[in-house]
């Protein structure tokens, strides 16, 4: 595995755990009293209230039925995402959330394990999925075709998540490297 490849893998573990490490809003399905999750404690929470908690606390508690996320599905925002970069110019790239791929992730890998238990169908995992290779595939084609130009990370940072940032740093060297060889060291 090349060095690229390792901090690659450790920044996407990094980014994991800073997402549940954040805090989503819940509503309570059930109500709670006195309920430590790892470090997290609860005092009392009702049935229907709606709080905010730690995400990887919330995972829990859906897990268990205490509780249903209350932020928009991801499918809405992955959809609305696609169509705004299919709207772009080919080197023009609209802005995603920091957390986007964290989500997008998460969310495959938790439709993929319903669809294996049949609680999801799994329509509904090959649709979500080729959008998310649509997307992705968009986006990469645009940043490879950046990173070959003359545009610099910082003029496309309020538009690259962490990862995109990570990648484009990455292909902008070995581009530069490339042109570099080809060229005999002329930029």
């Amino acid at each position: 595995m090349s060095e690229e490849q390792i901090a690659l893998r450790q920044m996407l573990e990094r980014r994991e755990r800073e997402y549940l490490l954040g805090t989503a809003r819940a509503k309570m399905r059930s109500s709670i009293e006195d309920l430590t999750v790892g470090d997290f404690h609860i005092e009392k929470l009702a049935e229907g209230e709606t709080v905010e908690l730690p995400r990887y606390v919330l995972d829990e508690l859906v897990t268990q039925g205490m509780a249903d996320v209350a932020e928009t599905p991801f499918e809405n925002e992955i959809f609305s995402a696609l169509g705004r970069e299919k709207m772009m110019g080919p080197l023009q790239l609209s802005g995603l959330p920091p957390d986007f791929y964290v989500k997008m992730r998460r969310r495959l890998g938790a439709l993929a394990a319903g669809a294996s238990e049949g609680k999801v169908r799994r329509e509904d995992f090959d649709r979500l999925r080729a959008v998310c290779y649509d997307l992705v595939g968009i986006r990469l084609s645009k940043l490879l075709s950046l990173s070959g130009s003359s545009a610099s990370a910082s003029t496309l940072t309020d538009k690259l998540t962490p990862e995109e940032n990570s990648f484009f740093a990455i292909s902008q060297s070995l581009s530069k490297e490339w042109k570099s060889g080809l060229l005999g060291g002329q930029k």
